[in-house]
């Protein structure tokens, strides 16, 4: 069978494989997950907004899609590239087939490429602009496209909740936390909900005056994609809300916290993206695997002019993977402690943001 599609990056290399999915052509930025499984939490993680996930594991699809393990209900990834497809999936659990999902949303998919040999160029030369389009597309035609298109900054009011709505706790409700959602993954929702916590999700611009309108117990800022300083109205809510309420951010949650604590970012050559990344929590000297999708870090020597300590580091290239200010009830976490997919290693995290909720009840 002829290839009918292909992949063509700023650099004029080309990639020819087969349509999986939708077939419309598509420019996104190109980046790598090494997971082995969870192809499904990834293709509906609303941080990949805009990017063309590369999945180095070879063979995709092979379990299908199942209704419970969706972390949004309207997926925004910008494209899949796999290696080997699978559309006819053995598991009891699903309910459709990956490519039906991605035909049903408008998400390109290209298979059968060489995946390692693409790793290994974002490894090389970074994470960048690609182009999915159709075989018979020239390279001088792919190229034009590319150097014309821009990646949107619009990412976090793309797929942040356009109106507060509220997930009620498991049991008995003991903490109320008011979530701010620059595109949050459902499983931080249910991981609090699980804690006695009913959380209120509200808009990524929601105003400090209107989050503490809301009487929370604590405060939580969630993941996200982009660059965290395309989002300066959650940079100057935190701003004017830090030491007022206990407050626990993730991902990009952890890189607001950090710039409106005034220490700055920086992005990473081809980020962090899978389940197995070690990182060293510095107070209790333990390692943790994590889970991890990012592509900004927290700049190191920044940190040194804030209220901020560093707690937690990736062991694979010293970046900052947590910061805390004590003093101020504040924390966050570069990885994913609510995994979806990935290790379940840093679970603790949400009950020690219950238990600084908890002394704040007391105190209060």
């Amino acid at each position: 069978m002829d290839h009918n599609r292909k992949i063509i990056l700023e650099d004029g290399s080309q990639y020819y494989g087969y349509a999986f999915g939708d077939t419309a052509d598509k420019v996104c930025e190109i980046v790598f997950n090494t997971s082995m499984v969870g192809y499904q939490e990834i293709l509906s993680d609303p941080s990949y907004t805009y990017q063309a996930v590369l999945m180095t594991y070879p063979l995709i699809g092979n379990y299908g899609m199942a209704d419970d393990d969706y972390e949004t209900l309207t997926p925004t990834i910008g494209a899949l590239i796999v290696r080997e497809y699978n559309d006819e999936p053995s598991n009891f659990r699903s309910t459709a087939t990956l490519a039906a999902v991605m035909q049903e949303f408008g998400i390109p998919g290209i298979y059968g490429v060489d995946t390692r040999k693409l790793t290994r160029s974002i490894r090389d030369l970074g994470s960048r602009k690609v182009l999915i389009t159709d075989a018979a597309t020239t390279l001088d035609e792919g190229l034009a496209v590319l150097c014309a298109a821009n990646i949107p900054t619009d990412a976090v009011a793309k797929v942040s909740s356009k109106e507060p709505w509220t997930s009620p706790a498991e049991d008995e409700e003991k903490y109320h936390v008011v979530a701010i959602d620059c595109g949050m993954k459902r499983n931080i929702v249910r991981s609090l909900n699980r804690r006695g916590c009913r959380v209120t999700v509200v808009p990524w611009d929601s105003s400090a005056e209107m989050i503490s309108a809301m009487q929370p117990d604590g405060i939580f800022i969630s993941n996200g994609p982009g660059d965290p300083t395309d989002v300066p109205p959650v940079i100057n809510a935190i701003s004017e809300l830090r030491g007022r309420y206990p407050i626990f951010g993730i991902c990009l949650g952890h890189q607001i916290i950090s710039l409106a604590y005034g220490a700055k970012t920086y992005k990473l050559k081809f980020g962090h993206r899978g389940g197995n990344h070690p990182v060293r929590n510095l107070l209790t000297d333990k390692i943790e695997i994590t889970s991890q999708n990012h592509s900004y870090a927290v700049d190191t020597d920044s940190l040194k002019a804030t209220d901020l300590a560093v707690t937690h580091v990736n062991l694979l290239d010293g970046t900052v993977e947590g910061v805390a200010c004590a003093r101020d009830r504040i924390f966050s976490v570069q990885y994913h402690p609510e995994s979806a997919p990935g290790p379940q290693d840093s679970a603790y995290l949400f009950d020690q943001f219950i238990a600084i909720m908890e002394e704040g009840k007391h105190n209060a």
